[in-house]
């Protein structure tokens, strides 16, 4: 499995999963909240940065996570502009955004294993009623993570592609994304067979 983790000595590396999560969901729900107003999507772009300055990531790093959800983003604006009027697109555009942004904030701060540990403590009493807990933290988990670490794959391949060609090309890029996909997918189900979940 691809890990994302930054070691670090940061606030953010240091502060327990469970806070980060429950910060994480707290902010997304209040986003989704929001609708297009636009002060409190600024108030809540500003806290991404501020969190990706306080870990020790630096604007680079919040920098290239922006440029590995680049197509997502172009696909979210473009699909939504069909059907909405421009303000309530990119406000809905933002609100995701932001989302998978603090979901790659929490993913370079925290180890996988400390995630998974997490869900499953905090999902155990659901063991009472049937829930297979260790199954739902997985898949929260892999949920969390899965948008980053595509993102990291689209700009590996965008950077040896341009270090290659010197430029981009679109055929060039999907054919190969979709194998790296799929190869990470396998590795995924390697992992959850290790776990005894498949």
């Amino acid at each position: 499995m691809i890990a994302l983790y930054r070691a670090g000595t940061s606030p953010l590396h240091r502060s327990p999963a469970w806070v980060k999560l429950a910060g994480l969901a707290a902010i997304a729900v209040a986003i989704s909240f929001f609708g297009a107003w636009w002060p409190g999507l600024g108030g809540a772009a500003a806290a991404v940065v501020v969190g990706f300055l306080v870990a020790g990531l630096g604007w680079r790093e919040l920098g290239r996570q922006m440029v590995g959800i680049r197509w997502l983003v172009l696909l979210l604006v473009a699909s939504q502009l069909v059907f909405l009027p421009i303000p309530e697109a990119l406000a809905n555009t933002l609100r995701v955004t932001l989302v998978v942004l603090l979901a790659a904030l929490l993913t370079l701060t925290t180890p996988m294993s400390e995630l998974l540990d997490t869900l499953t403590a905090m999902l155990s009493p659901l063991e009472r009623i049937g829930v297979p807990t260790a199954q739902v933290s997985l898949t929260i988990a892999l949920a969390v993570t899965t948008i980053p670490v595509l993102a990291s794959l689209s700009r590996q391949l965008l950077d040896a592609q341009r270090a290659r060609t010197g430029r981009l090309r679109l055929r060039a890029f999907v054919v190969p994304m979709l194998v790296l996909s799929l190869k990470h997918a396998d590795e995924l189900a390697d992992a959850l067979r290790a776990r005894g979940v498949a």
